[in-house]
Order: structure tokens, then C-alpha cells, then sequence
């Protein structure tokens, strides 16, 4: 066992930080002593380092909270994501030290912002979110994709791709028209049907993250052709606030 001083000063976490991680229940020490001393045991200490992890990947408090305390979290598969989320911040990091010694020593040649694009990373850890936070809507999702065969999982992604494709087709209509506004209905009930319920709220933030220029946009533009992405997106917004 170890005291909350020499928890501080094994792991630089501050006292008062600590203090409060028991407030929120995020971290609770094994047992307190007489006196009311908070002590803490090695299964405590590799609590306390996957906080650290999620902290260093700047994930809030509460955030952490649901995550580690779900009964699904799986620690492993968390530090593979922790993992390959370090290392995309690493090699951000790394392009903008050369993105800044070029300014340097070559002055400014050209307008270049996409270095300080982080909407890969930022796609990346919204997933592994979702994956952690085990929502409602992911374990429904999970539990249909599991009582399927592997090819049967493919031809419903095949089928939900053509979707954007036909999508993709009718672009040049207006979002509002009475046939966008109905395809829109027949996506969110085939996500329904083979996904989730996707009520009218999680099908607004499915269109959001359509548009967002990550992994999805990407794959719905390759279905559809570029722009039905944002297309698709700009009928389901009008298609929720209806």
C-alpha cells in the first residue's frame, strides 16, 4: 500500500489532484487508514495509469469516468487505440516541428494549413469513444452484427453503400424536394433494421459526421462521387428539423 504523498510523488500527480479524483469517484483509494489517509494498492496504481494515458490524449474527466468504470471496458483493446492515438499525435507533433523550423529558416513560401489538420485524429478518437463508452446504440449494433455470418455483414455494407451511391445521383436535386427527403427516410430505416434504432437525433449527428472530411466522407464520396457527403448531410439536417 502506498499514501496519497507518495502516490504524488511516484506518479507527479499532485495531491489536491488526487483528492479530487476520489471526490468524483473517478479514482478511489483501496481503504483509508484510522486516521482517514487514503492508501492505495497496486490494481489502484494501473487505474491511475490508464487516467493518465486518457489525460495525456486530453479526454475530460467525466469522459474518462464512463469509460473505465463501464462494464465492458476492456483494458487491452483500450491501450491499443491509447497506442495508435499517441502515435498519431506523435507524428503530428513531428510535422509541425518540421512545418515550423521551415518557417525559420525558409520563411513563409506558401499558405499551408493542413498540418494543423487534426480531423483524422480527432475521427479516430471519436470511434474509439463510442467503442469505450459502449453506448446504447453500439451494444445493439454489436449484439445484430454478432448473430450475423460474415457474408451476410458484407452484403448489408455493400447494400448501405448504395445507398450514398443513389444518393450520389441525385445531387443536382434540391436537399428539401419530397424524393431526397424520403431516401433519407429509407437510410434511417435500413440503419434501423440492420444497425441500431436511429432515432431522429442520432441520425442528425450521423449527418454531421458524414460532412466532417474524416473516414466517412471519404467512403460516402467514393460511393456516391465527391460532394455526397455534404449533400447527404444538408438533407438530413433539414430532414431532423422538420
Amino acid at each position: 500500500m502506498r499514501t496519497v504523498n507518495e502516490v504524488s510523488k511516484l506518479t507527479g500527480v499532485s495531491i489536491r489532484a488526487l483528492q479530487y479524483y476520489d471526490k468524483i469517484g473517478l479514482l478511489k483509494p483501496t481503504e483509508y487508514t484510522e486516521s482517514g489517509y487514503r492508501l492505495y494498492d497496486d490494481t489502484a496504481l494501473e487505474i491511475l495509469q490508464q487516467i493518465l494515458l486518457f489525460r495525456e490524449l486530453e479526454f475530460p474527466l467525466k469522459e474518462i469516468k464512463e469509460i473505465i468504470s463501464g462494464p465492458d471496458f476492456d483494458r487491452n483493446k483500450a491501450l491499443e487505440q491509447q497506442i495508435t492515438l499517441l502515435t498519431m499525435k506523435k507524428e503530428r507533433l513531428e510535422k509541425l516541428i518540421r512545418f515550423a523550423r521551415g518557417i525559420r529558416f525558409e520563411g513563409v513560401k506558401t499558405m499551408d494549413f493542413s498540418v494543423f489538420d487534426t480531423q483524422k485524429m480527432d475521427e479516430y478518437a471519436r470511434q474509439a469513444k463510442e467503442r469505450w463508452g459502449k453506448t446504447a446504440a453500439y451494444k445493439e449494433f454489436e449484439q445484430k452484427a454478432a448473430g450475423r455470418g460474415e457474408e451476410e455483414n458484407k452484403a448489408i455494407m455493400e447494400s448501405f453503400m448504395q445507398i450514398f451511391a443513389d444518393f450520389g445521383k441525385l445531387k443536382e436535386a434540391p436537399p428539401e424536394s419530397a424524393e431526397i427527403q424520403s431516401r433519407v427516410r429509407k437510410l434511417q430505416d435500413y440503419i434501423t433494421e440492420h444497425f441500431y434504432k436511429c432515432s431522429n437525433d442520432i441520425l442528425f449527428s450521423l449527418g454531421q459526421m458524414y460532412a466532417d472530411g474524416g473516414e466517412f466522407t471519404e467512403n460516402i464520396d467514393r460511393a456516391g462521387g465527391e460532394g455526397t457527403a455534404g449533400f447527404v448531410a444538408e438533407a438530413i439536417r433539414i430532414y431532423t428539423h422538420r
